[in-house]
């Protein structure tokens, strides 16, 4: 059993993060999808199909739910989703840092790797003098 991962994003950036952690890592050790959330729309209206993607990644320990701008609509409705029986937990602020830390700790659970997401979109914003 594992978490799986949900991104929930605006059009166009879950699935780039996603098809570039696929090819950084050469392969995902856990379940992930992407769901976009168009622009304009009522989170209440695609929470039918959200829970559907949300159960095809769920590997029975939960799914952690990555969404891309914390307020928007995509954030809200994972919102919902946590809220429907499937063990979830909603961490916004997506990035490529944030999804490679996660799929580098697959053994986690669903709390920890909660945390290893916001950790991990923390530490990989670095400035610098270049």
């Amino acid at each position: 059993m594992s978490v799986g991962i949900l991104l929930l994003s605006h059009p166009g950036i879950g699935p780039a993060v996603l098809a570039a952690a696929q090819r950084a890592l050469g392969g995902l050790p856990l379940a992930a999808g992407a769901f976009e959330v168009p622009w304009e729309s009522d989170p209440e209206a695609l929470l039918a199909d959200a829970s559907a993607a949300m159960r095809r990644v769920d590997g029975g320990d939960g799914v952690l739910l990555l969404t891309d701008l914390y307020g928007a609509s995509p954030a809200r409705l994972a919102a919902k989703l946590v809220h429907l029986g499937t063990a979830a937990r909603r961490v916004s602020g997506l990035s490529l840092p944030m999804l490679l830390r996660v799929m580098n700790y697959p053994e986690q659970t669903l709390e920890e790797l909660a945390r290893t997401a916001a950790a991990g979109a923390r530490n990989g914003v670095v400035a610098d003098d270049a």
